[in-house]
């Protein structure tokens, strides 16, 4: 779905190891996240700072929606306002889809992740269900977001990333999951359909679910993060049932 803002697409094409190194790109990401999600208020300060740092070599230029030339910049607010509200709505839906009742609900999941992307440069980030659903519809609204070429190439690339043969078909059910969590607007405008045998469509929602079933069984409960955030915040005093969501 990021990749449906030619600027941000730039970005990733001119400047990502995704096709060389896709594990290890993948890594970074979950650096960042881990560090924002489970670390104190210093080290996800340090965490975004160190990513923001190398963002600012990330330059260039492409050809926007509307078909005119514009210069691109990693750290431009505009830019990462898409990234993190896209980043936000998948989490997000995916969860609804597939996880457990959310501590504080859905709003309060927004407001937390509001604070990453004021961390990370946002200038306004949503901080309710109904505002990250508008702000991304403006984007669409405005006709700043658009397939092609290498949106498809992108497409292609996720659908079939170089993983061990044993895991592709559950990866294969997991990338159909994917899909089946977008809104179907963005899934009309990335060409992505849900999968069907004929008219009727596949089970997927169920088969994901067994899919992840299986990955929590094989990485538990909880990560080392996650008990020393929780054994921290417990320390402080900061452990009732309003904060425990994050």
């Amino acid at each position: 779905m990021q990749a449906l803002h030619p600027g941000a697409l730039a970005g990733v094409h001119d400047w990502s190891r995704f096709r060389d190194d896709p594990l290890g790109r993948l890594a970074g990401t979950i650096r960042w996240i881990f560090t924002v999600t489970y670390g104190d208020t210093t080290q996800a300060t340090r965490g975004s700072e160190w990513v923001l740092r190398l963002h600012e070599r990330v330059v260039g230029t492409y050809v926007d929606a509307h078909g005119h030339m514009r210069a691109y910049a990693a750290n431009d607010p505009e830019l990462l306002t898409w990234v993190h509200l896209a980043f936000t709505d998948a989490f997000l839906s995916t969860h609804e889809l597939w996880g457990g009742p959310i501590p504080g609900g859905p709003d309060q999941y927004v407001r937390e992740w509001a604070t990453a992307g004021e961390l990370m440069g946002v200038p306004n980030p949503p901080r309710s269900r109904a505002d990250l659903k508008a702000q991304l519809h403006t984007f669409a609204d405005s006709g700043d977001l658009a397939g092609g070429a290498k949106v498809d190439e992108i497409i292609r690339f996720i659908r079939r990333p170089p993983l061990r043969r044993a895991l592709r078909p559950s990866y294969r059910i997991l990338f159909e999951g994917a899909i089946m969590s977008l809104e179907p607007r963005f899934r009309e405008m990335l060409g992505l359909e849900v999968a069907r045998l004929g008219p009727v469509p596949l089970p997927i929602i169920g088969a994901t679910r067994v899919v992840l079933g299986g990955a929590g069984t094989l990485l538990g409960t909880q990560t080392q993060g996650e008990k020393a955030a929780l054994g921290r915040l417990e320390r402080l005093g900061l452990l009732g049932s309003e904060n425990s969501g994050g």
